[in-house]
């Protein structure tokens, strides 16, 4: 793509959300959009299919802070008519504050060299593409392999496959080399933006696993050895000393996400269950408990607090 062309386009118009959009509207904008138009769903019609790498184009300039920042500084000097070289200026035109700004030169292959075009030194890649999808929180621990079946070039759908590596995040971008649009210097890359499915009982705190266990009143006033399970499927067995309270937590050694060298922990947290209803002999064990610790003030350190 000529520089000229990238300078001429209103990203912003193209995604549709104001000059001022945050990062995150821009992201969310996005999303929407890709959605939409994402060759997948709209098989055979080259309109969307265009609409949808200019979108994509569109949000890898303005989804970089560097790359919006040097974008919407050339974008300004365009529409004041900073790029005007005097005649004969050529690769040797030096003036006016677009020189001061990006240090002299061409105009157009300056801006060309923003984005890592190069000018007239030679061929250019095609574009980078981006596409989402989504995986499970088990795939996002362990890493996956996906499967995708996208439209890249204009000359169809194609597979494509692209290994996720275990440990990443929600929002964590992969890239695939040469699955972009097509170029005279070759084909740019793919990124692909993940989105991870919540996990039923299981969630993560850096490389940690975290879990709420939930226990019996009894098996948290006596004391239990309780089987824990755990993303491999196998279970672990935590000790619960006497009188373990609502929100301790128990930490299980290196059952976290492993990532490279670092492997975290398993953290679970204690949720003691009250019955919802006792009846028979469990509602009179329960009153016999109430008065035998009937003389015990729970709440007397918390109302001389309440007092300062």
């Amino acid at each position: 793509m000529a520089a000229k062309d990238l300078y001429e386009k209103d990203f912003y118009k193209i995604l549709g959300v104001d000059k001022k959009a945050s990062a995150d509207e821009i992201k969310k904008k996005y999303r929407s959009l890709a959605r939409d138009l994402h060759p997948d769903k709209n098989q055979g019609n080259v309109a969307l299919e265009e609409k949808f790498k200019a979108v994509s184009e569109a949000y890898d300039i303005l989804s970089d802070s560097k790359k919006r920042a040097e974008y919407d500084e050339a974008r300004s000097m365009f529409e004041r008519g900073g790029f005007r070289a005097p005649t004969g200026g050529g690769q040797n035109y030096q003036g006016g504050d677009f020189g001061d700004i990006f240090g002299g030169g061409n105009p157009q292959d300056i801006f060309a060299n923003l984005f890592g075009g190069g000018g007239r030194r030679g061929p250019r890649k095609g574009s980078d593409l981006q596409t989402e999808s989504t995986i499970t929180f088990k795939e996002s621990v362990f890493g996956t392999t996906l499967d995708l079946k996208l439209n890249t070039d204009g000359n169809g759908p194609q597979n494509i496959s692209a290994r996720v590596p275990a440990g990443v995040n929600d929002g964590a971008k992969i890239r695939v080399k040469g699955k972009g649009a097509p170029g005279e210097a070759g084909p740019g890359d793919l990124f692909i933006q993940l989105q991870v499915k919540p996990h039923a009982i299981f969630s993560r705190k850096g490389e940690n696993l975290i879990l709420t266990l939930p226990v019996t009143f009894a098996e948290a006033a006596l004391g239990a050895d309780i089987k824990v399970p755990t993303l491999t499927g196998d279970d672990v067995t935590v000790r619960l000393a006497a009188g373990t309270p609502t929100g301790r937590v128990l930490r299980v050694k290196g059952r976290g996400i492993k990532k490279g060298a670092i492997t975290g922990d398993l953290l679970v947290t204690i949720e003691v269950q009250v019955p919802r209803k006792a009846e028979g002999k469990a509602e009179e064990a329960i009153k016999a408990f109430a008065a035998a610790t009937a003389n015990e003030d729970v709440r007397a350190e918390f109302n001389a607090k309440a007092k300062l």
